[in-house]
């Protein structure tokens, strides 16, 4: 799907393509139902495969997300040209704990998710997608650029 409008060209994005894109960020919005609101949060991220891993700690994030369907939300804007992509995902969430497979529990730790914010981040959630979307806006013609006195 491509929508033109100054140049500018809307287009959807493929799964792979999608995929692609989530593995070269590592921030990324976790979307729960809590507290009687929808709650988006600001979470770290890697990917295993196409499951997404995130480490929380043991607050609303994670007791809000365990065995609950969640989305997940990255993007990436550039203000200047007017460009971008966002990537949705939409999935069930999993607590892993000791109890999952020795496996599963090893490659989740082994993701490469490390958390930016300070405070105990020991616990770890799978985000295990049922759908995934993305769409990305390309730069049309760009204005002319800012002369300083030009406007005098």
């Amino acid at each position: 799907m491509t929508e033109t409008e100054h140049g500018r060209e809307m287009q959807a994005l493929s799964p792979d393509e999608c995929y692609r894109l989530l593995a070269t960020e590592e921030i990324g919005r976790l979307g729960v139902n809590a507290e009687h609101y929808p709650l988006i949060f600001p979470v770290n991220y890697a990917l295993d495969g196409e499951a997404i891993v995130i480490r929380t700690d043991a607050g609303t994030k994670l007791s809000a997300a365990d065995h609950a369907n969640v989305t997940f939300e990255v993007d990436q804007i550039d203000k200047r040209t007017r460009s971008g992509w966002s990537v949705l995902v939409r999935g069930l969430a999993e607590a892993v704990t000791e109890d999952h497979r020795a496996e599963l529990v090893e490659r989740t730790h082994a993701s490469g998710a490390e958390p930016w914010a300070p405070g105990d981040h020991g616990h770890w959630m799978r985000l295990i997608p049922q759908g995934i979307s993305g769409r990305r806006i390309v730069p049309g013609q760009l204005p002319p650029a800012f002369e300083p006195g030009a406007y005098l």
